[in-house]
C-alpha cells in the first residue's frame, strides 16, 4: 500500500481495487434472472436497481480515476431510479476491470476529479469508490443469499472512510448510523456506519 499526497489534501493510501472488483463480478455473476426483483437492504432498490446502480458507479468512478470528466461523472446518481440494460453482465465485468486499472495509476489519487456531479480530491474519490464497492457487495450478497467476504484492504479503507463520515456532518447519501458492538466483525461495523442493519435479511 502506497501513500499519495499533493496540494489537494493529506496522504491517502493507494488500495488496489482489483481484489474487490473481482468479488463484485463474482457476486453479480451469481445473481439469477429470477432474483432481479428481490428486495435489498437499500429500501428503494430491488436487486435489478442495485445492479444498475453498481454499473453506473463503476463507470463513473472509472472515469473519475482517469480524470475523464463528462456525462458519466456529472450525473447525480439520485436523479433517477437506476436499472440494468441488455448485456449488463458483460458491461459490468468490463467496467470493473477498467475501474481497477484506472486506480492503479497514482495520478488517479492526486489532484481533483469529479463523481456524481461533485468535485472531490482524487484520494477522497478513491475512498468513496472503495466504500461503494464494499457496501454494495454486502447489499447484493444479502439480497441474493450469497456468501461474501470483502477484500481486507478495501474493507479497512471503507471502514476508515465511514468512521470519519460518522464523526462529522452526515452526508445525505448515508442513513443514520446503526449502532454495532465494537466486538463485532469489521464488516458489520462498516455496514452499521453506512446506515444499514448488519442483521438485515429478506422478509420470508
Amino acid at each position: 500500500m502506497t501513500d499519495t499526497t499533493d496540494e489537494t489534501g493529506p496522504a491517502v493510501p493507494m488500495v488496489d481495487f482489483g481484489p474487490q472488483t473481482r468479488i463484485v463480478a463474482r457476486l453479480a455473476d451469481g445473481v439469477g434472472e429470477d432474483q432481479l426483483g428481490l428486495p435489498t437492504p437499500c429500501p428503494e432498490y430491488a436487486v435489478r436497481h442495485l445492479l444498475g446502480h453498481v454499473v453506473g458507479l463503476t463507470v463513473a468512478f472509472r472515469d473519475a480515476g482517469r480524470k475523464d470528466l463528462g456525462a458519466t461523472t456529472d450525473t447525480n446518481p439520485a436523479a433517477s431510479l437506476p436499472d440494468i440494460t441488455d448485456g449488463w453482465r458483460d458491461t459490468l465485468t468490463k467496467a470493473l476491470g477498467e475501474l481497477a486499472e484506472a486506480w492503479r495509476d497514482p495520478r488517479a489519487w492526486q489532484g481533483m476529479t469529479r463523481a456524481g456531479g461533485v468535485d472531490l480530491p482524487g484520494g477522497v474519490a478513491g475512498l468513496v469508490a472503495l466504500d461503494e464497492l464494499v457496501i454494495h457487495s454486502w447489499d447484493l450478497a444479502r439480497a441474493t443469499g450469497q456468501e461474501y467476504e470483502p477484500d481486507e484492504a478495501a474493507l479497512q479503507a471503507a471502514h476508515a472512510f465511514l468512521l470519519q463520515a460518522a464523526e462529522g456532518p452526515r452526508p445525505e447519501i448515508f442513513g443514520p448510523v446503526v449502532p454495532v458492538a465494537e466486538s463485532a466483525p469489521l464488516l458489520d461495523r462498516a455496514v452499521g456506519l453506512s446506515g444499514r442493519d448488519p442483521d438485515w435479511k429478506p422478509a420470508s
